[in-house]
């Protein structure tokens, strides 16, 4: 007897046989990713493998990509964007250049983590963390909330990536929660504390595992990949309490920018149980799809306390969020 979730591969299997049948025979899938080659390149040979969907995929930042596509226009070759973040997604949304996806495709996703108008949905969450050493930072000494990181005690010790698409979308959700004044309060208040800037969360990771610095903000599943190649690594995550907007969970998307039908095929694979259990056992990310588990060491996502934001409006205020970082001084 197989089970429902072969099943659905199994027919995911069928429906891009037939479409390759009716469609344009070998013609690669072009796939446009935010997301780096080591995250997420063995998912996509699977789907490539699974469906005999041939692919081609072109790796870059993900704003880089928005602004590419945006470029190219209704001429791009890209018919799937994956993208690190809503930010860049919700840019090309504004720009009418994203398809809308069919309702049973993105229905399986919490209305928190899709777009309204169906232009793209999660696939995977991230939850910013302050991540420390904890051999140079005692529990006791950790802050209950991400705006006392400007105070004196923090100078110099909490590492920040500017040019971070999850940084930028954590601080356009600041500027929703908390006013444009305040969140340029923070990232002044940052820079005058000597925050020093890397160039990604990898890069954070690493100074926080050698002691460069005790702390820093980046997204939660980069520690648990580290740790899981080295156990005795000192690196330890804490999550903001009470709802901070230092706690923000961010989702990784997918967008649809052709009339290939294969292109929605692709987005429903990053939606199957096989896809979401690799995010979930190889990269330590929260799945999106119920009835798919995290990690163990990780809290069920509906148990967390998130504050509010509307993801839907991450991309119109990016531009903003940018001026602002720009503003501050904090640059990487």
């Amino acid at each position: 007897m197989t089970t429902a979730p072969t099943r659905t591969l199994l027919a995911l299997v069928v429906l891009a046989a037939a479409l390759g049948a009716c469609g344009s025979g070998t013609d690669e899938l072009i796939v446009y990713s935010g997301r780096g080659e080591n995250l997420v390149g063995p998912l996509l040979e699977r789907f490539a493998e699974d469906t005999g969907v041939p692919i081609a995929v072109r790796y870059d930042n993900s704003a880089e990509l928005a602004l590419l596509i945006a470029e190219e226009g209704e001429r791009t070759p890209a018919d799937v964007f994956l993208s690190q973040s809503p930010g860049a997604v919700g840019f090309l949304a504004e720009q009418g250049l994203l398809r809308a996806l069919p309702d049973a495709t993105v229905g399986v996703v919490d209305p928190r983590f899709r777009s309204d108008r169906r232009l793209w949905v999660g696939v995977s969450g991230r939850q910013r963390v302050l991540v420390y050493n904890q051999e140079l930072v005692a529990e006791d000494q950790l802050p209950e909330s991400v705006f006392d990181l400007t105070a004196p005690r923090y100078r110099g010790q909490v590492g920040v990536a500017p040019a971070n698409a999850s940084f930028q979308d954590f601080v356009t959700a600041m500027q929703q929660r908390h006013g444009r004044d305040r969140t340029l309060e923070w990232l002044r208040g940052m820079a005058e504390n000597d925050a020093p800037t890397y160039a990604n969360n990898n890069a954070i990771l690493d100074a926080v595992s050698r002691g460069e610095i005790p702390m820093g903000l980046v997204n939660h599943y980069y520690n648990h990949r580290f740790l899981a190649e080295d156990p005795e690594l000192p690196s330890r995550n804490h999550v903001f309490p009470g709802g901070d907007i230092g706690a923000l969970v961010i989702e990784s998307t997918v967008s649809v920018l052709s009339d290939d039908e294969r292109a929605v095929l692709f987005v429903e694979y990053m939606l199957s149980e096989r896809a979401q259990r690799y995010f979930a056992e190889e990269t330590f990310e929260y799945p999106l799809v119920p009835g798919v588990e995290p990690a163990a060491d990780l809290p069920p996502l509906e148990t967390l306390t998130l504050p509010e934001v509307d993801i839907e409006r991450l991309g119109g205020e990016l531009k903003s969020t940018l001026e602002l970082i720009e503003r501050s001084g904090l640059q990487g």
